[in-house]
Formats: C-alpha cells, sequence, structure tokens
C-alpha cells in the first residue's frame, strides 16, 4: 500500500511551523497512543504512520528532501520508512520525546547533573533620614555559606574526591515510567549531584560550605527610601552543587525623624507659631536637612496653613525633580498665664468683639450664623 503524505497524515500545511508540527503530533499521539487503545487494532498503525511523519519532518534536511523528491528522498535516512528499522525508537522513547517538556524530563543522553545556583540573602540596613537624602557609604557584617577552605568545595575529605553516583551514573537524574509517561526525575541516591561522597571532610562534613562572617562594604545612593534594595551580586550563599553564589540584597529601612516625615521627593514638618505672630506676622525660621531658612508668615495666618520651600526636599534616587519641603504652620495657644496676661488678653477679646467679631473672626462668625439656622429650622 502507497504510503500518505506526511503533512496529510499530521493534518497540517507544507509552510507548518516547529511550533505547530509538534502540537499536531501530540495530539495524534494522544489519540492513537496503544495503552489508550487496547481494543483498536489499527491504533498502533496511525501511532507508527504520525511518529514516522514527524521524526521526518521536524528534521530541516530531512524535510527539505521530501519536499524535493517525495518518499524516495529519504527513503534509506534514519528515521523514515519505518518504525522499527535501523535508527528507529522504542515507545517509551517516542512518548518522552513529545510530552518530556510538559514534565520538565528529556533524554539524558549528553545531560549532566544539574548545577544549581547559590540561594539568595536579604539583609535588612537601618539608616537615617540624613543619610538616605544626602548617600552615604557603610560596612555590614553578614553570616554566609561559603565555601569550604579545607576541601576547596567539594566535600570530600583532603586526598580523596567524590565518587560517581551509582543509581544515575553521574546524570542526576532518573527516568521513571508511569504507565505510557516518562518522568524524569532528581536522582534520589545524590539529590541531583551525580556524585557521592563515601569520605566526607571533616570541617563542613561533606556539605562543601561553612558559615562564615563576611564584612561588606555597601555604598548608599542619595536619594533612596524605605524598600529600596541594593544588590551585591555574588555576595550570598554559595552554591552547594558548583554553581555560581547567590546575590546579597541590602534592602534600606529608613528611621523616623523627630522633624521631617517624608513622602516621594517632598519632606513634610510642623512648626508651632504664637497666635500674636499669626495674627499680625513676622518671621520664622524653619529647620532644613541643609540648614535654617527664614519663613515670611504674613498677618491673619490660620493653623494647618501649609508654606512650600521649593528645592528643600529630596532628590529621588530615579531621578527627577528635587522636592520640597512643606511647612504646616500650627498656632499654638498660651498657657501658664499670670494675672496681668489675662488680663491684657481679656481686653484683646473685649476690643475684637461684639460689632467687629466678623471682622476680626469671619470663620467664627460664619459658623455661628450656621448653627443659629440649624437650630432655627429645627423649630420651624
Amino acid at each position: 500500500m502507497a504510503q500518505r503524505d506526511y503533512y496529510e497524515v499530521l493534518g497540517v500545511s507544507k509552510d507548518v511551523s516547529e511550533a505547530e508540527l509538534k502540537k499536531a503530533y501530540r495530539r495524534l499521539a494522544m489519540k492513537y497512543h496503544p495503552d489508550r487503545n487496547t481494543d483498536d487494532d489499527g491504533a498502533i498503525e496511525k501511532f507508527k504512520e504520525a511518529k514516522e511523519a514527524f521524526e521526518i519532518l521536524k528534521n530541516k534536511e530531512k524535510r527539505a528532501a521530501y519536499d524535493q523528491f517525495g518518499h524516495a528522498g529519504v527513503s534509506n535516512q534514519p528515521g523514515g520508512g519505518g518504525f522499527g528499522g535501523g535508527g528507529g525508537a522504542d515507545i517509551n522513547d517516542i512518548f518522552g520525546d513529545v510530552f518530556g517538556d510538559i514534565f520538565g524530563g528529556g533524554r539524558r543522553g549528553g545531560g549532566g547533573p544539574r548545577v544549581y545556583r547559590g540561594d539568595d540573602l536579604q539583609y535588612n540596613l537601618e539608616i537615617s533620614l540624613e543619610e538616605a537624602v544626602a548617600g552615604t557609604s557603610t560596612e555590614i557584617k553578614i553570616p554566609n555559606m561559603v565555601g569550604c577552605d579545607v576541601c576547596d568545595g567539594s566535600g570530600a575529605k583532603r586526598g580523596t574526591s567524590p565518587s560517581t553516583c551509582s543509581t544515575c551514573h553521574g546524570v542526576g537524574q532518573v527516568r521513571m515510567q508511569q504507565g505510557f509517561f516518562s518522568v524524569q526525575q532528581t536522582c534520589p541516591s545524590c539529590r541531583g549531584k551525580g556524585k557521592v561522597i563515601t569520605d566526607p571532610c571533616p570541617k563542613c562534613r561533606g556539605q562543601g560550605r561553612t558559615q562564615k562572617e563576611k564584612t561588606l562594604s555597601v555604598k548608599i545612593p542619595a536619594g533612596v527610601d524605605t524598600g529600596d534594595k541594593i544588590r551585591l551580586s555574588g555576595e550570598g550563599e554559595a552554591s552547594d552543587s558548583g554553581g555560581p553564589a547567590g546575590d546579597l540584597y541590602v534592602a534600606i529601612v529608613v528611621k523616623a525623624h523627630p522633624i521631617f516625615q517624608r513622602d516621594g521627593a517632598d519632606l513634610l514638618c510642623s512648626v508651632p507659631i504664637n497666635f500674636a505672630t499669626a495674627a499680625v506676622g513676622g518671621e520664622l525660621e524653619v529647620p532644613t536637612l541643609n540648614g535654617r531658612v527664614k519663613l515670611k508668615v504674613p498677618a491673619g495666618t490660620q493653623t494647618e496653613k501649609t508654606f512650600r520651600l521649593r528645592g528643600k526636599g529630596v532628590k529621588p534616587v530615579r531621578g527627577g525633580a528635587v522636592g520640597d519641603l512643606l511647612a504646616k504652620v500650627r498656632v499654638e495657644t498660651p498657657i501658664n498665664l499670670n494675672k496681668d496676661q489675662s488680663d491684657l488678653l481679656m481686653q484683646f477679646h473685649e476690643a475684637i468683639s461684639g460689632d467687629h467679631a466678623q471682622r476680626h473672626s469671619p470663620q467664627a462668625h460664619s459658623w455661628l450664623g450656621g448653627v443659629k439656622k440649624f437650630f432655627d429650622d429645627l423649630r420651624g
């Protein structure tokens, strides 16, 4: 019986992509696999046919020869013209090719034990607001797992070396058969290292790593804030499988400041003033991170009034304009008055009361008017 066209077998066009080709083969393999069609005598033949078509079309050279000469162009090539011929694969290898990527498996051939990168570490570093705004350099001490200096990280006693794992033969992985799935897993004997240690190093006890306190210099750039992280490449934990060390992340925590609060690039502060200055106006000294500045307070300033001092904030670490300082004034009520001071204050109160109340205390007058209207409406 004449062989069917390979593209027709897989149900694809001649310009099919590699991804679509594999997808079509996977669909047919799932449909016609003998383990799923035990009562269908034709399933194995259709499975063989799909396998043969896929083996030819997935290879660029074989596909080009097939497109030019048809079956005659690939009849003598390995993998073409039959399921069980020279160069063919058994049913487990076929299914492993298609579904290995789903379960993280694949062929062992040419592979080796997995090499893992060391763990990343995090160090929380507290700094002052002044240091965060201006930038600084500091030293930190961290306990860390580093390569053993006695065995040079091998884990084996000096003068000896790890031996090849007899379970996985140095590959670091073993293949487990589960029904018609072939799943590759980390070797349970060597835990993926491909080597076993029969005579461990007395210092690290076969781990290849020991704990050691390291002192590192950290440069803090200007403008950092709580939550920012500085990465020190290769300063994390050493790998226990011969891979590169992890990284160290220095997480910034800015301590609370007694005067300022930070809001992005801006700084906030509260400035208490006496009610006389608020009433008649004057000048105040306002603190900034770079020293004191004069602030002109206009007459009639109310509590919660906010003054903006341009460029007295923070320059963000990721760039952008320097923020501002927002100074919010709070009018302070005098306390601990003596009799003379109280008498003077009462005279002042009488002077601005009565017919002058609306002029000197517009907010209080407006509020009292609202209260009166509220009760009038209740009675009405």
